[in-house]
């Protein structure tokens, strides 16, 4: 008997339904999964016994897979405190997601663009678990003695990128990165965040590094959001980090430009 498209319909989605049940998982990758998970959620690094209890494993079964992890590269282990934090590869694959953004990749032309016009270091900088991290430097033409590189965390107090996100991010947003860096904002940096934003631009004079200093400013996305920083980084003796100087100016052009970008329609 020939069967209607409808009960031929009926029986695909049955067989579809029985494959998905039938598949399998390896379930040790799961729960190791499950310990990636904590760390992501947790945003910082924990002991053993910490993330045994969070993933729900006992101590023994934890370290077990923690040394699978950590020779993969997606967990590393602190050598002082004995904590485990996210590995290198983890944070490649989350440069890789990065990447991915239009934002990313509507800012990266334009950043590198800037570095080779001005000639100095350009770095792009979003949120990150433990506070803004840079995922693309681009280098100047300057020589620069600073340890900067994909990844750098960089201080919400005492640089120029830090502060620009505490100014522009939701007060929610910024409680959870200071809590990754050990940090209280009092009154005194909430009133040093309402001028960073009527100013729209920051900058750190030999600060965190003598002989270094950057500008940096914000870009928004179409609802106004602020969704990473462009940051110039120059030798103190070289770059000029005056407010009206031709670096700020050029750096607040390329931000508009890149905000311009972001909401222009499709």
């Amino acid at each position: 008997m020939v069967k209607s498209p409808a009960e031929q319909g009926s029986n695909d989605t049955a067989a579809d339904t029985s494959v998905e049940k039938k598949q399998r998982g390896i379930q040790s990758v799961e729960v190791g999964g499950r310990l990636l998970e904590v760390l992501a959620r947790q945003r910082g690094s924990l002991g053993l016994t910490e993330l045994a209890v969070a993933a729900q494993l006992s101590s023994a079964q934890a370290h077990t897979y923690l040394v699978s992890l950590t020779r993969l590269g997606l967990v590393k282990r602190d050598a002082l405190t004995g904590n485990y934090e996210p590995g290198p590869l983890s944070l490649r694959l989350g440069l890789m997601h990065i990447e991915q953004q239009p934002v990313y990749r509507v800012a990266e032309p334009y950043a590198a663009a800037l570095a080779e016009r001005i000639g100095f270091s350009v770095a792009i900088c979003v949120a990150g678990a433990q506070g803004p991290t840079i995922v693309r430097y681009e280098r100047g033409g300057f020589p620069l003695h600073v340890n900067l590189h994909l990844g750098t965390v960089m201080s919400l107090e005492t640089t120029s990128t830090g502060r620009i996100f505490c100014a522009f991010f939701t007060p929610e947003q910024v409680a959870e990165m200071a809590s990754s860096q050990s940090l209280e904002l009092d009154s005194q940096s909430q009133a040093r965040f309402y001028t960073i934003r009527k100013r729209g631009i920051e900058r750190g004079i030999d600060a965190p590094s003598p002989g270094i200093s950057s500008l940096s400013v914000p870009v928004f996305d179409a609802a106004q959001r602020m969704q990473l920083a462009l940051t110039v980084i120059g030798s103190s003796g070289a770059i000029d980090v005056s407010w009206d100087g031709p670096v700020a100016r050029q750096l607040l052009e390329t931000a508009r430009h890149v905000t311009e970008a972001l909401v222009k329609p499709t």
